[in-house]
């Protein structure tokens, strides 16, 4: 029987469990056109929003991520360095701005920011900014009141992610709870701070995880503006330096349920992108991805690369985002 989508701009936040599984389970190229239907009733076609990605404070993070090459429970070889000075932020900042990208992210491998930790983190918020980039930074949890000191510095997002499913996540992360993260996303809603939440997959969850991650994003009070869907990245020393690596069209499988499931968020592909082919990063944009960083290292790890990048997007036709926006309602037929 043919379906018939009904595509529109209402944003729901009821899903039920069984409506995710049964999302992502249909046939792979149902799904594709189901997303990219939705994500063209809401954004402009052939369009890739660029991010830049700079570690601020490399290292040392009590957290014991499974993931995470700089968590200081793992025997992984990075270097460690303390938080890096504004000079260092507005140099990478200034590139970023060159290479064409229109958000600037911070990252601090931190369980969570100190007061003056904020204070330092302010005034790197306002340089970027004043570079006409939208900025955005992911510090760990925050304790009250710093959110509402980053959204006065002008802050435009606060990236933290609910990394997997409630069921699998203490199988990942033992020194916090999922509750945690859900915490500080409220903190960060309620200082009027835009939100950046996503997770990983291929840390050994299941497809029913992966729905849930994404159901839990769309049933809060607001989606988050951006949505990072991260491959794993595996690497030596830490616990999943070893795991079976999972299927990218998987990965093209959970993209394409973010986009359905929140038809006006940013769906972002994240990490891994250094082992994916082009045809796989092509399926990931089909299925409504549209967002990339720039940038030979991500964080601490591998990336593509900005010309590799550049070359990519140019054989598919994609261009910079243009920040013009429209949202209508269509209805398709199949």
């Amino acid at each position: 029987m043919n379906k018939v989508y009904k595509i529109n701009n209402t944003l729901r936040h009821d899903w039920a469990s069984d409506e995710a599984k049964s999302l992502i389970d249909q046939p792979l190229l149902d799904l594709i056109y189901q997303a990219q239907t939705i994500h063209r009733s809401n954004f402009p076609k052939n369009e890739i929003q660029k991010s830049k990605l700079l570690s601020i404070k490399t290292g040392s993070c009590p957290e014991d991520c499974s993931y995470c090459s700089q968590s200081a429970h793992h025997n992984v070889d990075l270097k460690k360095e303390p938080l890096i000075s504004l000079n260092e932020v507005i140099k990478a900042a200034e590139v970023a701005v060159e290479e064409g990208a229109t958000r600037f992210c911070m990252g601090a491998a931190w369980r969570g920011p100190t007061n003056k930790n904020i204070d330092q983190v302010c005034d790197m918020v306002e340089a970027v900014n004043n570079l006409g980039l939208e900025s955005c930074v992911t510090l760990g949890m925050l304790k009250d009141g710093q959110a509402k000191k980053l959204a006065d510095s002008g802050l435009n997002y606060y990236n933290h992610n609910i990394d997997t499913s409630k069921e699998f996540y203490n199988s990942i992360i033992r020194t916090r709870k999922f509750s945690d993260r859900l915490d500080t996303l409220e903190k960060v809603r309620n200082a009027g701070v835009k939100v950046c939440s996503g997770g990983i997959i291929g840390m050994g969850e299941s497809r029913t995880d992966r729905a849930e991650m994404l159901r839990t994003l769309s049933n809060l009070e607001e989606h988050p503006e951006s949505v990072p869907i991260n491959m794993l990245i595996r690497i030596p020393g830490t616990p999943l330096g070893n795991v079976e690596p999972l299927d990218h069209i998987e990965l093209v499988r959970t993209i394409a349920l973010a986009r359905i499931m929140m038809p006006m968020s940013t769906v972002r592909l994240s990490a891994g992108r250094a082992e994916m082919s082009n045809s796989t990063q092509a399926l990931c944009f089909l299925a409504g991805a549209s967002s990339i960083f720039l940038g030979d290292v991500l964080l601490t790890a591998d990336n593509p690369g900005t010309d590799n990048d550049n070359n990519m997007l140019d054989n598919f036709g994609l261009k910079g985002e243009t920040k013009i926006s429209f949202k209508d309602e269509i209805k398709i037929v199949s």
